[in-house]
């Protein structure tokens, strides 16, 4: 009853900072729902396993591990995702593989979940460096020239390249392909009212009815 009663909270526990992963931080972020549920059913599937393992003794513990290292090579040689749902993933992951250890301190298993989460909402924060992006770019143009390659960068993309890779030239088509870190301009700010805009609006303003409305009067005698 005592390891039922562990392994219930520690299931707790991982469903509650796999949902908080999924839930709130990267799926308001990302907008895929498709890894949603692979996220889910990895990170429980891999609790599963590594609790039965780990009833075994130390050679299970063992398993489970080198079980995480297998999961992760099928996982990433079958599909191509980017390197912020790679970070994902291996979170996923291994918040499975923290709660499902049944000899772990309950107190030690939640202060590392929480501490993953804190991590990942901090690294992943819209915020952080939200003006450098990356992209590749399929030039008509073949640039010898460094400077004019630039040039051509940074009227394409409105913005100030940072460092680029030159993947592929083709002299045949005349073609370059390009991927480039550049640097999104600063956001124009609001206009700042005048001073007349600002006593404009604070001034009380007095409604008149238009003549197309008039004031209705009141029914007299003669006109009933």
């Amino acid at each position: 009853m005592e390891t039922l009663g562990r392994l219930t909270a520690h299931l707790v526990l991982d469903l509650t900072a796999v949902s908080v992963l999924t839930f709130a931080i990267y799926y308001p972020r990302h907008r895929r729902r498709d890894l949603v549920p692979a996220y889910l059913a990895l990170n429980v599937a891999l609790f599963a396993v590594v609790s039965a393992l780990a009833q075994v003794g130390e050679g299970g513990a063992a398993l489970g591990f080198g079980l995480f290292g297998v999961l992760s090579i099928i996982r990433l040689r079958s599909d191509s995702i980017q390197h912020e749902e790679v970070a994902y993933y291996f979170t996923t992951l291994v918040l499975g593989l923290l709660c499902g250890l049944p000899h772990l301190g309950f107190a030690v298993a939640a202060t590392l979940a929480a501490l993953l989460l804190l991590v990942m909402y901090g690294a992943d924060h819209p915020r952080l460096m939200a003006r450098t992006c990356r992209t590749v770019v399929t030039l008509d143009a073949v640039h010898t020239d460094q400077r004019a390659l630039c040039a051509d960068l940074a009227r394409r993309l409105g913005g100030e390249p940072c460092a680029w890779t030159v993947k592929e030239i083709d002299f045949v088509r005349d073609l370059m392909v390009v991927d480039v870190r550049f640097r999104l301009p600063e956001p124009f700010g609001r206009p700042a009212r005048t001073t007349s805009q600002r006593t404009d609006r604070n001034r009380p303003r007095t409604i008149t009815r238009s003549p197309a409305h008039p004031k209705p009067r009141p029914l007299s005698e003669e006109t009933v």
